[in-house]
């Protein structure tokens, strides 16, 4: 229980800006394999991370996996960013998954610690303990022993997925609705969201009495906030509010 308690009370660390960052129409970053874009006017506040290894479909190497954490460790520390969206810059893939071709030249050493990156940072990683939880063992142990693949509509049946949606012309229908959903958390307070999060996470590896001081441990970070004034001063005054951040 010390784990979680412990992370939840390290949340709010002091907050610095993102130094640099790739965009897909920077020259010095058209060739990187991982590119930030942070969006303009109503959207400010959303920022993409563009998926950008055509030749190998965006499968996870080396170089597009430092990248992928680089950018991450930097927008993890920057305040101007209340929304990510993963998106893909090759056409018809997300993401083909682990570089099969790289992973072969790797010795076995290489290859445990290129995985330890990757867990934590995707969830993929730990299948046989995450899917367990979603779909319960039965149903986990049929899609893992037979490898099945699962359309998106299979899977948001599941519960697999939130959303699944035809796809368009362009080829970037799931982008689209994923946009959408990060319109909408747009506009909420960003420190509340934040803390939900890490209530959310770190509630569902522990009991639900470790998870309910989870709770109320984020939820003392939110009380001082100018957020949760504003919050209250906008249902008082029937107005929309206007959170900031702090």
């Amino acid at each position: 229980m010390l784990r979680p308690l412990t992370s939840a009370l390290r949340l709010l660390r002091p907050w610095k800006p993102l130094q640099t960052r790739g965009c897909a129409s920077d020259g010095a970053a058209r060739g990187r394999e991982i590119q930030v874009r942070a969006l303009e006017g109503p959207d400010q506040g959303i920022t993409e991370i563009l998926m950008n290894r055509p030749r190998a479909r965006n499968a996870l190497g080396n170089v597009f996996v430092r990248e992928l954490l680089e950018a991450l460790a930097q927008l993890r520390e920057d305040r101007q960013v209340r929304v990510l969206l993963f998106r893909s810059a090759v056409k018809g893939v997300f993401c083909a998954g682990a570089d099969l071709k790289e992973r072969e030249q790797m010795s076995e050493a290489e290859v445990e610690v290129f995985v330890q990156r990757l867990r934590g940072m995707m969830t993929e990683i730990g299948g046989t303990q995450r899917l367990p939880r979603c779909l319960g063992v039965a149903l986990a142990k049929e899609l893992i022993f037979t490898g099945r693949r699962l359309s998106g509509t299979q899977a948001q049946v599941l519960g697999l997925v939130n959303h699944a949606v035809a796809q368009n012309e362009e080829g970037n229908a799931a982008y689209h609705r994923a946009r959408a959903l990060a319109q909408e958390i747009l506009p909420q307070a960003p420190i509340a969201v934040r803390l939900s999060k890490v209530a959310i996470d770190r509630g569902m590896e522990v009991d639900i009495a470790s998870g309910m001081a989870i709770e109320g441990i984020c939820y003392a970070q939110n009380i001082p906030t100018q957020d949760r004034l504003e919050g209250m001063a906008a249902f008082r005054e029937k107005r929309p509010p206007k959170f900031v951040g702090k």
